[in-house]
This record gives C-alpha cells, sequence and structure tokens, in this order.
C-alpha cells in the first residue's frame, strides 16, 4: 500500500470562526404576570432577551424600549438592564446569557431585531436541548449549578453549535432582517410623527391623482402593517380615511375659491364621476357639493347683513 505524505498537515492555517462561545450561564423561559417587574443587574457576560409571546418593556443603561412579539434585544457585558410588563399584555420571554469574548459580537451591541421563521426555531431547538443539559426550577430557569448528572448525549454541545448558529445567522441575515440600531421609546415617538407628517405631505402632494396604500408603501418603504399602526396611532385614522378627507377639504377650498363646475372639481381631484364625488363629499361633510356652496352663500350674505345693520 501507498504511504500518503501527511506533512502538509503541519502547514495547514485553523478555520476562522467567526464566534465562539466560550460558556453558557443560564437558559430561562418564564411566563410573566402582566403586572412583572424586574428591578435590574449588571455582569460581564452577554444576555440576549427574546419575546416569545405578548409584549414587554425594557432598559439599557438610560433609555427604555418597548419590545413586540419577535423581538430581540442584546445586552452587552456590564450594561444595566432591567424589564417588566406593562400591565396589559403577559409576555413569555426566553433570556440566554453567555461568555463570548469574539470580535464578532461588536455587531449585536445596541441591536434590536425582529426574528424570522428560521431564527425563532432555533430558538425552540437551544431550549429543548437546555432540558437536556439543566434541572429545570420553576418557571423554566436553568442554571450551570443546576446541572444533570448524566445529561443527555450530546446535548451540551448542540446547545453551544445552536446558540453560535443562531448568532452567525443574525449576522448573515442582517441585510434582510428588520435590524435595527435600539431607538428609545422618545426617540421612536419622535420618528414616528416625523414619518406620519410626511405621508401627510405627500397625501397633499397627490391630491389630484389615484392614491392608494401600496402607493403610499413603496413610497416610504415601509410594510403596509407598520405604516397603518403607525399612522392610526399618530392621527387616530386610516392611511386611507385621512387621504379622503384632505380631499374633501380641498374640494371646500375649490368650491369656495373657484367658479369650477363640480363636475370640473371631481376631475381635477382625481373622481371618475361627479356621482361618486357627490356621494364622498357627502359622507365626508354630511353636505352635498351643492348644499355646501349655498351654506357658504348664506353666511357670506348673513354676515354682510349684520355689518350693514
Amino acid at each position: 500500500m501507498e504511504m500518503i505524505n501527511t506533512d502538509f498537515l503541519t502547514t495547514l492555517e485553523p478555520m476562522k470562526r467567526l464566534l465562539n462561545v466560550q460558556s453558557i450561564v443560564t437558559v430561562y423561559y418564564f411566563e410573566f404576570s402582566k403586572n412583572y417587574l424586574f428591578a435590574g443587574e449588571q455582569h460581564d457576560f452577554w444576555e440576549m432577551v427574546y419575546v416569545d409571546k405578548g409584549e414587554l418593556e425594557v432598559s439599557a443603561g438610560k433609555e427604555g424600549y418597548e419590545l413586540k412579539e419577535g423581538d430581540i434585544i442584546f445586552h452587552k457585558p456590564n450594561e444595566f438592564h432591567n424589564l417588566w410588563a406593562n400591565g396589559v399584555s403577559a409576555p413569555n420571554v426566553l433570556v440566554v446569557s453567555f461568555v463570548c469574548s469574539s470580535e464578532g459580537m461588536r455587531f449585536f451591541e445596541n441591536k434590536i431585531m425582529r426574528l424570522a421563521t428560521g431564527e425563532r426555531e432555533l430558538l425552540a431547538k437551544i431550549l429543548q436541548e437546555a432540558k437536556g443539559v439543566f434541572k429545570p426550577e420553576l418557571g423554566r430557569l436553568y442554571l450551570q449549578e443546576k446541572r444533570l448528572e448524566n445529561p443527555r448525549i450530546g446535548a451540551e454541545q448542540m446547545l453551544y453549535i445552536y446558540l453560535e448558529q443562531f448568532l452567525i445567522r443574525l449576522i448573515r441575515d442582517e441585510t434582510t432582517n428588520v435590524n435595527q440600531e435600539r431607538m428609545s421609546v422618545a426617540t421612536k415617538k419622535k420618528f414616528e410623527k416625523s414619518v406620519v407628517n410626511d405621508i401627510i405631505q405627500f397625501m397633499s402632494d397627490n391630491l389630484h391623482g389615484h392614491l392608494c396604500l401600496d402607493d403610499i408603501c413603496r413610497a416610504f418603504f415601509f410594510s403596509k402593517t407598520y405604516l397603518k399602526t403607525i399612522f392610526k396611532k399618530e392621527t387616530g385614522y386610516t392611511v386611507m380615511n385621512f387621504f379622503k378627507m384632505l380631499k374633501m377639504e380641498e374640494a371646500k377650498k375649490c368650491i369656495r375659491e373657484s367658479n369650477d363646475t363640480f363636475t370640473q372639481i371631481a376631475q381635477k381631484l382625481g373622481f371618475d364621476s361627479v356621482h361618486y364625488f357627490s356621494n364622498s363629499f357627502k359622507k365626508q361633510t354630511g353636505l352635498s357639493p351643492t348644499e355646501y356652496a349655498r351654506s357658504i352663500q348664506a353666511l357670506e350674505a348673513k354676515m354682510r347683513e349684520d355689518s350693514e345693520g
């Protein structure tokens, strides 16, 4: 048999590792009450907090954040943090703390992320493997000091593999996930208000055409769900109802200021027919265009009489 020369093995460079989790400190899954409050802590290792169900509020340093179902936040070493339920929603929360000094962890500093289905499945695998390593306490709290005497074969290694796989996947998917730097509650409100103001201005600039929700979403690169949510929260109206209101305000202005017929006004504002315009006008104002025009004339006549009298 021919001998294989293995001298090349001594010159092979080691495979590069983006992340190397040195130790898993805790794996914690809890179903909090709606009034739960954790006073806070600070430690020299990483911690990630994932909202499996419901909503959760957290603080990191001096800033507060609102997390929705599917959101995850990362706390870097020595960052003071606490969490609490909002008094309305009783959240289910997964907390994993671990030691990792790899340079790649810098990616997770000041990050709040929305997880995709595949990433949620990896978290479920982490929790499943934890059951084969640690003896759970109330609320499924898995601690190093509660390690099983005879853990499931390979469970400890799989726990590390799944955690590293989860973290690497998040880094890889940075350009496709809804990942963002942390945004405090105050900053988030200011941002949302600014977005809504921009949307209103966009609608005002397009009163004379056909505009649908898809058009607005494309213009601002937001999903329908997000756009509808922040708009309703800021204005109390749905996006398209607000657009109709703007059109009717412009219609009233045209009736007062121009000599255009109702048909011409309807065409200017992008209505398919004067009949549709009249129905929309009455539904919005309680008056038909004719009744509105007469009410303005009557009001002005009365004001003239009062001034002359």
